[in-house]
């Protein structure tokens, strides 16, 4: 029989490749997990045996020459299982005893290779909405968010005690062997700690995963100064980690509203003031509205519309702690003209002034 067939692989498969191959038969076939079934117990012969085979380079080269000729399942069939002592295989590189298979078995329901910490859990986003004001000074949200929580029934650890019973995974003997060469290795059972019983289960309600949905409300602290398309993290109020992994993150996206009189840039902050004609031309003293209350601005004679003047610090609070400017930008504003005297004044204006605006 092929023993690229038995194993389900190309020729020319590497090593890792055939590893995988035999684990997943080993899985399957194995003796211990199928007692009294003779043609599973056949089949994992051939299986054993081609990858003992294919893993020795020389060996391998031998049957790929037409040297060495594999199991047949004339041979195969009249094995009788009896325990194997792999520690008399030289060939064997790593053979899998029954414990390291269920083992493996155990790690795959739970998405973990054995011996790896647990999965964290995965992060929840959710949006908010504020207006520019709450923005500026930091608001209090309830929020409410459905997540993966710690299982209160097994306390997220996916198990609970129940009756004292003999470990599966090591046959009660405490310990799983590993066979490298002629070298035998032991370990304690991960399944049962070494003790060779089992004094848990797993736990019903969340399936062994530690983890059950659960609604939530809390009340989230938006910080000042937030700006539009921010994130705020509320750590570890993500979804709980399957078996006692650390819990994800809460991440909450931030739309500010647009104001009609403000506008930020970054940690800058901008607006429009109008101011008169006489304002500009003799200089003034107005007093501006800013989201922290009033400011007086000094406009200078002959002030241009358009010309922009900046407040130091009465920006927005940037991620440091520091602040921005304000940006204020005059834009002069006529008055209705309702009176003959205004309009005298206005003449009396363009006589004395009478150069063009217009020339560069």
């Amino acid at each position: 029989m092929d023993l690229y067939i038995v194993l389900g692989v190309e020729r020319g498969a590497p090593t890792g490749e055939i590893k995988r191959a035999y684990r997943r038969l080993a899985r399957r076939l194995h003796p211990d997990i199928n007692p009294g079934d003779r043609e599973s117990e056949a089949r994992f012969r051939q299986v054993l045996d081609a990858y003992e085979t294919l893993m020795d380079p020389d060996r391998r080269r031998r049957y790929d020459a037409g040297q060495l000729v594999g199991i047949t399942e004339e041979d195969a069939a009249s094995f009788g299982f009896a325990g194997f002592d792999f520690s008399n295989r030289v060939h064997a590189e790593r053979t899998t005893t029954f414990g390291e298979l269920f083992e493996e078995v155990f790690a795959r329901r739970t998405g973990r290779e054995p011996g790896e910490a647990p999965d964290r859990g995965a992060d929840i986003h959710a949006k908010m909405t504020l207006t520019f004001e709450e923005a500026w000074r930091g608001v209090q949200r309830a929020v409410t968010v459905t997540r993966q929580d710690s299982c209160r029934v097994c306390a997220g650890s996916g198990f609970h005690r129940v009756t004292e019973t003999r470990c599966v995974g090591c046959e009660g003997t405490g310990a799983v062997r590993s066979v490298r060469g002629h070298m035998v290795f032991a370990k304690n059972c991960p399944t049962c700690g070494g003790s060779g019983r089992l004094k848990q289960e797993e736990c019903g309600p969340c399936g062994g995963q530690g983890v059950a949905p659960r609604s939530e409300t809390l009340a989230v602290r938006v910080p000042a100064g937030v700006a539009d398309g921010a994130r705020v993290r509320i750590g570890g109020k993500g979804h709980a980690g399957v078996r006692g992994g650390i819990p994800g993150d809460l991440f909450i996206d931030v739309a500010v509203l647009e104001h009609p009189v403000y506008r930020r840039e970054g940690d800058e902050l901008h607006m429009t003031v109008p101011i008169a004609v006489h304002e500009a031309g003799l200089g003034a003293k107005i007093d501006i509205d800013t989201p922290d209350g009033s400011v007086r601005l000094r406009v200078p004679p002959g002030t241009q519309s358009g010309q922009r003047f900046r407040l130091r610090d009465r920006g927005a609070v940037s991620k440091t702690g520091q602040r921005g400017d304000l940006v204020v930008e005059v834009r002069m504003r006529l008055p209705k003209v309702l009176d003959e005297r205004s309009k005298e004044l206005l003449r009396e204006f363009g006589r004395l002034n009478g150069e063009s605006v217009r020339e560069q």
